[in-house]
């Protein structure tokens, strides 16, 4: 089964980095879509400009948008992972699906020259979503309680990932998050 997916974001790339380079970091996802480099690699949508890699400002900017299959996210994810030694910091892609029922779902996967880049993103991203839920409803007292507590459970999460990392069968969890919604938001 085919569905349609789109996805969107801004990396900030190391000094020095040839698109040569990015295009061998992006060889899994080129493979996958059959392209040779990020030239060939088009957005079924016109507007939208692709995979581009802009070279004074040291930035790979994903928008894209194409029918994928199951395997798409396991590519995205190890095109990522081949990708993080080329970034210079932490940075979110956003993946969303349309599903033809009207559904769409919506993924961030994190990529990174560490993991602890990273973890600090992801940490970020959670503490301004989780504040921005809550300042509508409690005052700014409340929501730091929360975020505070938000900051222990990274920090606890980042102890056992430590510690696991010396076991023998250790394997870094998926960093991604899965939202829900009905809205096309882009």
């Amino acid at each position: 089964m085919r569905i349609e997916v789109h996805v969107h974001g801004i990396l900030n790339i190391c000094k020095g980095v040839t698109l040569t380079q990015i295009e061998n970091g992006l060889r899994k996802w080129l493979d996958y879509l059959d392209a040779e480099t990020i030239a060939e690699a088009r957005s079924m949508e016109q507007d939208e400009p692709g995979i581009v890699f802009h070279r004074p400002e040291r930035t790979l900017e994903v928008c894209w948008t194409g029918e994928v299959g199951r395997n798409f996210v396991s590519r995205l994810q190890d095109t990522l992972y081949e990708l993080g030694p080329l970034t210079e910091s932490a940075s979110q892609i956003e993946l969303t699906y349309y599903y033809e029922d009207g559904r769409d779902e919506y993924q961030i996967l994190f990529v990174g020259p560490s993991e602890e880049s990273i973890h600090l993103a992801q940490r970020q991203h959670m503490i301004e979503d989780v504040a921005s839920l809550l300042s509508r409803h409690f005052s700014q007292e409340d929501v730091v309680q929360v975020t505070d507590l938000v900051n222990v459970l990274f920090d606890h999460d980042l102890e056992k990932r430590k510690s696991a990392e010396s076991e023998p069968d250790f394997q870094l969890p998926g960093g991604s998050l899965l939202h829900f919604r009905k809205k096309h938001l882009h």
